[in-house]
């Protein structure tokens, strides 16, 4: 019990700097959230139950557009595909965890989360279950909780926010900022210029499909620029 303690805290301790970014663009989201139409409570149910800022702005973005509701989900479940991965890499060290942790697991898997803790782990492989599992829950606590009070407080000032002073600007920004940082290599700069081609070139299909189009062709020349460069 001392030792998982002791790893929570560690989680917590290690977590805190992301807390320059969660509270910034939790507000951001209830802003902009609140300004496209939701009430404050809907605001808290999306935080709640998506709890994933890019798949929430992307969402948030489409139903702007009057997207058709299949094309929002789609859309949203297409940017957090990476979620898929981060648990696929975190199964080795958590996944004899009981049921009820496993849950929590999964449901706080998140960029940052899934980043300490696998850094975490293998740096200390010799880290019990129990401290495994005490240190996620200790980067939880410090990205995940705060990132509910960051959305009630941006939703509450967006109310009051004139409607005459429209922020939807900031959706742009935000995607801007989230992505920006993972350009990291020739691959990735070439799947984010493809997508931007063709985001601009597919406008005329309907229901906003150039998203996802986009979003796929995007991916496929990142790949192919990844493979010739390992040859």
């Amino acid at each position: 019990m001392a030792s998982s303690t002791s790893s929570y805290l560690r989680g917590i301790r290690d977590a805190l700097p992301f807390l320059l970014v969660v509270a910034p663009f939790g507000m951001l989201f209830g802003v902009v959230a609140t300004e496209a139409g939701l009430n404050i409570a809907q605001v808290m149910g999306f935080s709640v139950v998506v709890i994933a800022g890019a798949a929430q702005f992307t969402a948030l973005q489409l139903m702007q557009e009057q997207a058709p509701t299949v094309i929002v989900l789609a859309s949203a479940l297409a940017v957090n595909l990476r979620m898929a991965m981060y648990a696929a890499s975190l199964a080795p060290h958590l996944g004899a965890a009981p049921g009820w942790q496993r849950v929590l697991i999964a449901y706080f898997n998140v960029d940052g989360t899934y980043a300490l803790s696998h850094l975490r782990y293998e740096a200390r492989p010799d880290l019990s279950l129990p401290e495994k599992v005490g240190y996620y829950m200790g980067t939880a606590t410090v990205i995940c909780v705060p990132w509910y009070i960051a959305s009630w407080a941006g939703a509450v000032l967006g109310a009051a926010i004139p409607a005459e002073l429209s922020i939807d600007f900031a959706v742009p920004i935000a995607f801007m900022s989230f992505f920006a940082p993972a350009l990291r290599t020739p691959a990735h700069v070439a799947a984010a210029l493809a997508a931007i081609i063709l985001a601009i070139s597919l406008q005329w299909v309907p229901n906003n499909l150039w998203i996802l189009l986009a979003g796929a062709g995007g991916m496929i020349v990142g790949a192919e620029v990844e493979r010739r460069m390992a040859k």
